[in-house]
């Protein structure tokens, strides 16, 4: 059934083929005329991954779930289907545009060699991760809200939540500087360069379970 619900998904996105073409002509565009190629996955990967949680709105416009939820389907199953298709959408994203970028940037530098862009791939799948475990953490916030509060009110509720973490973490780091504590950024360099990327992995499955177990405790509590 979960495939169901996935081929029912990608056919409401569909129609979103024109935005995603724009947007590859815009990181197109945006690598040409500034060469900050490490914002084009970002940017790629951030509309994929929100594309995604768009879903909601055509089912909540559309009641889909009091209909499906006549059929053999459990409450579960559509949650984990959702997570699925945002999970699907971060990693597409991500490839999607980490590829762009390596090839956008070939392409210049072969038609422009008097003013090649030099790459640091590297540097640019790090940027990329790093843009999925972004999205990644919207997605994770987003998707219980709407379950709790509805399309339109989950969004708001994600924001303010958001807004709070943010608050949060600059709080912490106010009172880190307030009190002279000491951080030996050599040492911290080369634990993340050692470590930081599986720290980011490992964040952002973590993220997601805790959010897809939050999810199906709203949903199973919820009436349709």
């Amino acid at each position: 059934m979960i495939k169901g619900l996935l081929k029912k998904d990608l056919y409401n996105l569909s129609t979103y083929k024109a935005s995603l073409i724009i947007t590859i002509l815009f990181c197109g565009i945006a690598i040409i005329g500034t060469e900050a190629i490490n914002f084009a996955p970002i940017i790629i990967c951030t509309i994929v991954g929100m594309i995604a949680l768009s879903t909601f709105n055509y089912d909540e416009i559309a009641k889909s779930n009091k209909y499906i939820l006549t059929l053999p389907t459990g409450r579960k199953d559509i949650v984990k289907e959702k997570f699925i298709l945002a999970i699907g959408a971060t990693v597409l994203g991500g490839v999607l545009g980490l590829l762009i970028t390596i090839i956008a940037v070939n392409i210049m530098n072969y038609v422009r060699p008097e003013n090649v862009i030099n790459m640091n791939y590297e540097s640019l799948i790090i940027t990329t991760i790093g843009g999925m475990w972004g999205i990644s953490l919207i997605q994770s916030i987003q998707i219980p809200s709407i379950y709790k509060w509805g399309a339109e009110k989950g969004r708001i509720q994600m924001f303010i939540l958001v807004f709070i973490l943010i608050a949060v973490v600059a709080g912490i780091g106010f009172l880190i500087v307030k009190a002279n504590f000491n951080i030996d950024m050599e040492m911290l360099n080369e634990f993340m360069n050692k470590f930081g990327l599986f720290l980011l992995v490992l964040f952002m499955i973590v993220m997601y379970y805790v959010s897809y177990k939050i999810s199906c405790k709203i949903y199973m509590n919820k009436e349709e």
